[in-house]
């Protein structure tokens, strides 16, 4: 990965926060591909290798919980951000043992977007042994 310009996977089925977020991390000097549905996102996920994926939860076709399961074993190394409508969203313990922490999720509208990016490129560090 270069930690410079991650390639990072946006999934979200509403278009004008899915095309907000493109926007936004290609202004971070991000790449960036795009999926409206899970399903777009595995096509996506087995023919293009990402750093990390920001992933809404309630997509049309599976949520994003499962999503990040199915991804994950396509991509191990992937990392994951979720960024959901749900206010009421908790964190399941099936995606913490696989490494996603509370300080990953994140509720929609968000009035900054840089802290998307923080949290990307610190999740991205390798860790510190």
């Amino acid at each position: 990965m270069n930690k410079n310009s991650p390639h990072i996977l946006v999934v979200d089925d509403e278009d004008s926060i899915r095309l907000n977020l493109e926007a936004f991390f290609e202004d971070e000097n991000c790449r960036v591909t795009c999926a409206s549905s899970a399903e777009d996102a595995l096509e996506k996920t087995a023919s293009e290798i990402f750093d990390a994926g920001i992933i809404d939860i309630r997509l049309p076709d599976m949520d994003g919980n499962c999503l990040i399961h199915k991804v994950r074993s396509l991509q191990p190394e992937m990392k994951f951000i979720i960024h959901t409508g749900s206010a009421d969203y908790t964190l399941p313990e099936s995606l913490i043992r696989i490494g996603i922490r509370p300080r990953q999720v994140f509720i929609k509208p968000l009035s900054d977007m840089r802290i998307l990016m923080q949290v990307i490129r610190d999740i991205l560090e390798p860790a510190a042994e």
